[in-house]
């Protein structure tokens, strides 16, 4: 398979001196991420301390789950009204509908997870509780499974919680600053399957369409295939989002956005059809699994104060937003099971 050349427009920030370091390194770090953040919304991290075997064996386990029968993945299936924990199957979702564009369903299979030490108290199970708060749907015919989730989760629940005092330096605040509006945070994993494509997708149908996140962060380490991730940059366009491989991919969600009165950017991104002719005697249309981790802040938080003109800005929670966005990349045709 030829070897595609990685782009330069993605900034590439280590960010063990920030974990590590002194406060001037941590400041050092933050200006990096408040230019990218103000810039694109996009960049990668290295030196972020996940333990690299724990990823691999995280993305293994996906690829058991996803070569399982279907009736062995719709045994977990997600729940009917096609959000929270679970399987999604194919033609569940198209992602460009929460911007409201109208496309075929997106081409991929997933699941999903949140958080599972759940308290039992009126914040976390009761009203919009229930809806961020779900039970977890495991799957008992992948060995490992659950144990190796779980110390995922945590793992990056972790990071993108140091992620936020990141952010918080990079605003010019106290590096605190959003610790009690992340400490019940709605934090969701996905895994993401892309299969091979037997048929040419319909018209507009792709791996994952036009979208924005919608929480404050996504943390992504995805297959290096074609067929992968792109962002439409400023000045530029689509273009491929090449990771160095001990990286992951942030960027910012429309929390973030809402907070900072759009002065960070929650870019467009989508997941391109990998391309249909052939390189030899290799196929370049090839799957593609995707570890995919949405930081979300606690569900009640309004999202406005930060950053210039605040008195302009609208008083959206966090619930009111990823609820309406969650909801509407629902395809209107549920997928035959």
């Amino acid at each position: 398979m030829q070897e595609m050349e990685k782009p330069s427009n993605i900034p590439i920030i280590n960010v063990a001196p920030y974990l590590h370091g002194s406060l001037g390194e941590k400041r050092a770090v933050a200006n990096m991420v408040a230019e990218a953040c103000e810039g694109s919304g996009f960049f990668c991290i290295t030196g972020h301390g996940v333990d690299e075997q724990l990823i691999s064996r995280t993305r293994s386990i996906g690829a058991a789950f996803f070569a399982a029968s279907k009736e062995q993945k719709y045994s977990v299936l997600r729940a009917s009204d096609r959000t929270g924990p679970g399987y999604y199957p194919e033609a569940d979702r198209a992602l460009a509908k929460t911007l409201g564009v109208d496309t075929p369903p997106d081409l991929q299979e997933a699941w999903v997870m949140g958080r599972e030490d759940v308290p039992s108290e009126p914040y976390f199970r009761e009203d919009i509780g229930k809806f961020f708060f779900p039970p977890n749907r495991w799957p008992t015919f992948v060995p490992r499974f659950r144990p190796t989730l779980l110390e995922y989760f945590a793992s990056l629940s972790n990071l993108s919680s140091e992620m936020m005092g990141l952010f918080a330096l990079a605003l010019h605040l106290e590096q605190n600053f959003f610790d009690d509006k992340i400490d019940k945070a709605t934090n969701q994993f996905r895994f993401i399957h892309y299969p091979p494509q037997k048929k040419s997708p319909e018209h507009e149908q792709l791996r994952a369409g036009a979208h924005t996140d919608y929480g404050s962060l996504t943390l992504l380490r995805g297959d290096d295939v074609p067929g992968t991730l792109q962002v439409k940059l400023p000045q530029i366009g689509w273009t491929d989002v090449r990771p160095p491989s001990d990286a992951f991919v942030c960027n910012i969600g429309d929390a973030m956005a809402y907070w900072t009165n759009g002065r960070w950017k929650s870019t467009l991104h989508r997941v391109a059809n990998p391309p249909q002719a052939v390189s030899g005697s290799r196929t370049l249309n090839v799957g593609r699994i995707t570890l995919v981790f949405f930081h979300t802040p606690n569900h009640d938080v309004v999202l406005s104060g930060i950053g210039r003109n605040t008195a302009d800005q609208s008083r959206v929670t966090v619930a009111e937003h990823y609820k309406k966005k969650i909801q509407s990349a629902v395809h209107s045709t549920p997928p035959a099971a």
